[in-house]
């Protein structure tokens, strides 16, 4: 991973780890996400509701990008925050 760097990253306060656990539960909501919209996108579908296809109706990030990539970047843009008493984040 060059960008953004650890260092970046955990802003001095958190060590590797404390990102590694952070970066994979923010992964789990991203994956969860994904799997919502893929669901309702089906059911449409199979209702015959649209005539979208089901890449049409899922957001790019969750449809092109890996869930890993994706939460690097929430935690990056400030989306996600690490909280320090836990290793719990915040949505903002």
């Amino acid at each position: 991973m060059i960008y953004p760097s650890i260092d970046n990253l955990t802003k001095g306060k958190f060590n590797r780890y404390t990102l590694v656990v952070a970066t994979a539960k923010c992964a789990r909501i991203v994956t969860d996400e994904y799997v919502r919209q893929r669901e309702a996108a089906e059911k449409l579908i199979s209702n015959k509701e649209t005539e979208k296809s089901l890449v049409a109706m899922i957001k790019r990030e969750f449809r092109d990008d890996k869930a890993v990539k994706t939460a690097i970047n929430r935690l990056d843009s400030g989306e996600f925050r690490i909280k320090e008493e836990s290793l719990i984040f915040d949505e903002e």
